[in-house]
């Protein structure tokens, strides 16, 4: 098990730089962010037993970046209401394909997308049974000939949403095997 970069600590929480490849919560991996904050937290303050970790808010595997954890149940429930209610201001970062058109310097993509779990998450038209609005703005950061750097704010929080929005408006992200 690799160590956590900790970007900020107290009492109540813990600010991680997760990085990709790592997914947040277990599954078949026994390697993922919550094993590690326990780890952490158990190492740091010679915790006997186990000790509590909040996940509040994920990021895919493949995604890097600042992700909280709560270290008390307490910190957990205001956590999880604070990103319920669209509370914490957060900003990403996606290096997109330009296969065509590049994304102009500022947009708003709106779709409707369905998470299946045997079929993944895709744009759907609207009216499909199950789907849910998808909104994000983006603005263009620098360029290449091939890609593109964009900002992305979301308006809503749907499963993989970046990653389906950015490739259906013909950008999807580099390296991404899903959108190819």
């Amino acid at each position: 098990m690799l160590e956590l970069q900790v970007l900020y600590e107290d009492n109540h929480l813990l600010v991680i730089d997760k990085p990709a490849g790592l997914a947040s919560q277990g599954g078949s991996d026994d390697d993922h962010l919550v094993a590690r904050v326990a780890a952490y937290l158990k190492a740091r303050y010679a915790k006997p037993g186990n000790v509590y970790v909040g996940l509040v808010h994920r990021l895919d595997r493949g995604t890097s970046g600042a992700i909280v954890v709560a270290r008390t149940s307490k910190a957990a429930e205001r956590l999880a209401s604070a990103f319920r209610d669209r509370g914490p201001d957060k900003t990403y970062l996606a290096l997109v394909q330009i296969a065509g058109s590049p994304p102009p310097d500022l947009g708003r993509l709106e779709h409707h997308v369905i998470a299946k779990d045997d079929h993944g998450t895709r744009v759907v038209p609207a009216g499909t049974s199950g789907a849910k609005h998808a909104a994000l703005t983006f603005e263009g950061r620098a360029r290449a000939a091939t890609a593109c750097l964009v900002e992305v704010h979301l308006e809503t929080g749907r499963k993989h949403q970046i990653r389906v929005q950015l490739a259906a408006a013909g950008w999807p992200l580099l390296g991404d095997r899903r959108s190819a």
